[in-house]
């Protein structure tokens, strides 16, 4: 029987390494190979490998011009357009450390980075919010330092830090997740594990470039074995994806489920020839989803289970499909398991939280502004998750819920006390609690229950000030007062509990 927990030797490591460098290896060899195509219902932008690689180069040289030196944080505020991946794979290539973030974030949200993060320099797109008193460059110029001589790749130690990425904390606040420049080869263990691709392939995904799913799933990991990445432009709706799949002839669709449940909405059968099979992450895929893509595509959806700290690391896959009710396998190479209070596996049939060992290679560095927050989820060498789980006989991870009380609003974890403190001066407001409503069998959305007289109308408005859309509660519930624990605090879980049983 095998044992819940895994404990594959560790991968070998290089002797020195870059993450850009890697994802372009083949670059050269692909020269005139489509890269990357930006869709649109009018056409595409394509890049070739060959002018992918030397635009990176060019942006680079760009940036060290600038007077930047190895290490320096650069934040990214760009939209969905060609600039975010050469800013991100430029910055890695001139031995700088690109700090990603969502383009949806308000500027409040985004001082709090700059305070937090101190970066040197932020690369902004029109219109997206930008922190005060750090030096900008423009997107736009980006393009103007394509024709730059080439820099060289800024090679060395594996484990030095690559890139930011965020995430909300188990404290509530969120955190900036630093990745080693090893993380990139850690992801060649979803090729087969998770993905099955191919050079061939041609990889539609559908979210936003700045997301981390897309960024890994979407992009690098497509350019590292030479296939093609497309993504849709900004200003695609839903209800086209399915026309652009068909016509720039995507073998593979990746997508948070709730994109699946859009795009279900337009048609009882899509016709997409090309397509073997569509890969989803972000939040659990209801088997109702899957069964419904099934129905209506005759396509299988593999779905895979990880986080910001350490991407995805349980999955199916065509090669070996999860059984129903499960997350999957953890992939080969990958070094998990289920762990008790103490630290020490489970047995099989026994709960326990799904954990990762710090000799994983993907496995994150530390938070970049929380390194004591970081320290204090290991238990040893274990990175606990705060996911709960049990394994089945074969090895198959059966998920049981957070151990905490995060939410998920369209793939995002989102912390409640985050939500919360957006209404910390709302007048009126006595207090409330943030919490994950169903609201549907497959869909659920951010409630906040809130006490006082505070009106629905001046608590959005709280919200739209001081959270990104994705964050913003849909529903606001007024009442009298709050659960509370036996120590005092709050209980969301009874909140959830409740509303589940009146609704």
């Amino acid at each position: 029987m095998p044992s819940p927990s895994r404990n594959p030797a560790p991968l070998p490591l290089p002797a020195s390494l870059n993450l850009a460098e890697h994802v372009l290896a083949r670059a050269e060899t692909l020269g005139d190979k489509v890269a990357l195509q930006l869709l649109r219902p009018s056409g595409a932008e394509r890049w070739s490998y060959a002018r992918l690689s030397g635009a990176v180069r060019g942006v680079a040289t760009g940036l060290l011009e600038r007077g930047l030196a190895p290490g320096d944080r650069v934040l990214l505020r760009l939209g969905n357009g060609v600039e975010f991946p050469l800013a991100f794979l430029g910055a890695i290539a001139a031995g700088l450390v690109p700090v990603v973030a969502s383009s949806q974030l308000t500027q409040p949200e985004v001082e709090r980075i700059a305070r937090d993060l101190a970066p040197r320099l932020t690369v902004a797109g029109a219109g997206i919010a930008r922190p005060e008193g750090i030096p900008a460059l423009e997107a736009s110029a980006l393009m103007e330092m394509e024709g730059l001589s080439p820099a060289a790749f800024a090679t060395g130690d594996s484990n030095r830090p690559a890139y930011a990425v965020y995430t909300s904390g188990t404290s509530g606040a969120p955190r900036a997740v630093l990745h080693a420049h090893r993380a990139i080869l850690a992801r060649a263990l979803m090729f087969e594990g998770w993905y099955g691709l191919r050079a061939d392939d041609r990889m539609l995904h559908a979210g936003a470039m700045n997301w981390t799913y897309t960024l890994g799933t979407g992009l690098l990991d497509p350019w590292t074995l030479g296939a093609t990445a497309l993504v849709p432009a900004a200003g695609v709706t839903a209800d086209q994806i399915p026309l652009l799949m068909k016509r720039f002839d995507a073998t593979i669709f990746a997508a948070a489920p709730g994109v699946y449940r859009q795009l279900l909405k337009y048609g009882a059968r899509l016709a997409l020839p090309r397509l073997r099979h569509g890969l989803s992450a972000g939040e659990k895929l209801p088997e109702a989803t899957r069964a419904a893509w099934m129905a209506a595509t005759g396509t299988p959806v593999h779905e895979a289970f990880g986080m910001s700290e350490c991407s995805t690391f349980l999955s199916g896959s065509p090669a070996r499909h999860a059984p129903a009710g499960t997350l999957g396998y953890p992939q080969a190479g990958r070094h998990v398991g289920i762990l008790d209070d103490e630290g020490h596996p489970v047995a099989h049939g026994a709960e326990g939280t799904i954990a990762v060992h710090r000799s994983d290679l993907g496995l994150f560095l530390t938070y970049a502004d929380a390194p004591d927050e970081a320290a204090a989820r290991f238990r040893g060498d274990w990175f606990l998750t705060g996911d709960r789980a049990v394994a089945t006989v074969d090895g198959a991870f059966r998920y049981l819920g957070r151990a905490d009380d995060m939410m998920n609003a369209g793939g995002y974890r989102v912390s409640p006390a985050e939500v919360e403190a957006a209404f910390a001066d709302a007048p009126g407001l006595e207090a409330c609690a943030a919490f994950e409503a169903r609201v549907k069998a497959d869909t659920t959305v951010i409630a906040l229950a809130h006490c006082g007289t505070a009106s629905e109308q001046n608590l959005e408005a709280a919200a739209a000030r001081a959270l990104a859309r994705y964050k913003q509660p849909r529903l606001y519930l007024r009442r009298d007062s709050l659960p509370r624990t036996a120590t005092g605090k709050t209980n969301r879980r009874a909140l959830r509990e409740e509303w589940e049983k009146t609704h």
